[in-house]
């Protein structure tokens, strides 16, 4: 059956405060016996009311993303587009977490990328992300409950507390205080409720009857106002988008950081997702298409960047045209701090040869050496992490 609103009702359930818990007189007198907590609409049926200026804006974000797309295929004469477009799901990944206040910078996270990060720090957090975006475009052929585990699996492994890859099996507010729902700025459905709604959610991914960005900026929507897990269910819920564009074939080979866009104005995503629980859907709509073009134009600028780093390093190295250095180039793009097991790995050396080109690789200046935790050396290089560093104060600044 079709619907045409995405509001939330309310429903009053019981609470019983810990007496054990220490609370003031004020605090007390907040809580009482019953709470309100949503109920999400059905939207498996829904006919979505975008007003038509946001509908243009959200056709022409759709249309822009695989021009994007494609642009980065001949961005890196004679080397693969890997580089480029692990970059951006790395930027997406950061960009995403830093919605949630968690922060690192390039080079940290590149170091806990490779194991090198202090443990339980912002950078092992979002290294988890970027492993969980990876997961969700990987498995993005076919876009089911498992998907989305598996997605929360990767973001919180280290997390137990947080139940990774299983739906929550408590109450979970927001905002407000950890001891009771009473005055959260919202209250997320009971948990008896979010196994039938996360079913009515993959009916309405599975559509093909609307237009792409209204789906995708709706689904997240939803997965928001379901909060289907303890924690981290923002960063899957902008995983799950990009998981849906890739499904549609709206992107083939690189990640829009649609999350960096999203950084601009968190307060107007926030809201957005407000207005969304109130019934109204153009503003999320609205949000998404702003923050693709955003995104899109930020990352141009770091794609170029990194091309104009590619370019000097080439410049700087003199070496026969088979040499095993012009491998590791690209491979520094995609991956800047590195150890020579990862360049034998990756680059398919021997200990000696990648030793070797490192040593070139420190000599012309691509490369520093960085400490780590454990014995082996790291290098990273300090060109492409600046680079990356500028892409996130660019999302940051608008």
């Amino acid at each position: 059956m079709d619907v045409s609103t995405t509001a939330v009702t309310w429903e009053s359930l019981p609470w019983e405060r810990d007496p054990a818990q220490p609370l003031s007189r004020s605090r007390r007198a907040q809580i009482s016996s019953t709470y309100e907590a949503a109920v999400p609409a059905t939207i498996a049926g829904l006919v979505p009311d975008v007003d038509p200026t946001t509908l243009s804006a959200a056709d022409d974000a759709r249309a822009e993303i695989p021009r994007f797309d494609a642009e980065l295929s001949a961005m890196l004469p004679g080397t693969e587009l890997a580089p480029l477009a692990a970059v951006l799901l790395r930027t997406e990944s950061a960009s995403s977490s830093q919605i949630e206040h968690v922060t690192a910078d390039a080079r940290a996270l590149a170091m806990a990328e490779i194991d090198l990060a202090r443990p339980g720090s912002n950078a092992e957090l979002v290294a988890a992300n970027v492993d969980a975006m990876t997961r969700a475009i990987d498995l993005a052929e076919q876009i089911s409950p498992a998907t989305i585990l598996a997605v929360h699996e990767a973001l919180m492994r280290d997390e137990p507390l947080t139940s990774p890859g299983r739906l929550r099996t408590e109450q979970v507010w927001v905002g407000g205080s950890g001891v009771s729902p009473h005055g959260a700025s919202y209250v997320a459905p009971h948990h008896s409720r979010v196994a039938a709604a996360m079913d009515d959610l993959w009916a309405f991914v599975a559509r093909t009857d609307m237009p792409l960005l209204v789906q995708c900026a709706v689904a997240h929507a939803q997965l928001e106002t379901i909060h289907p897990f303890t924690d981290g269910n923002g960063r899957v819920g902008r995983a799950l988008v990009h998981a849906m564009l890739q499904h549609a074939g709206a992107t083939t080979r690189a990640t829009v950081p649609v999350s960096a866009g999203l950084l601009r104005e968190t307060e107007r995503y926030f809201a957005a997702l407000t207005a969304y629980r109130g019934g109204d859907v153009s503003p999320i709509v609205s949000r998404f298409a702003e923050a693709t073009f955003a995104a899109i134009g930020n990352g141009r600028t770091l794609a170029a960047d990194l091309v104009e780093i590619h370019a000097g390093w080439v410049s700087s190295i003199s070496a026969r045209r088979t040499a095993a250095i012009w491998r590791v180039l690209p491979l520094l793009l995609r991956q800047p701090a590195i150890t020579s097991a990862i360049v034998q790995r990756e680059v398919g050396l021997s200990q000696p040869a990648a030793d070797a080109v490192i040593a070139r690789l420190r000599e012309a200046g691509v490369l520093t050496k960085a400490s780590g935790r454990r014995r082996y050396v790291a290098w990273v290089a300090p060109q492409v992490t600046s680079a990356l560093d500028a892409f996130a104060e660019r999302a940051r600044r608008g």
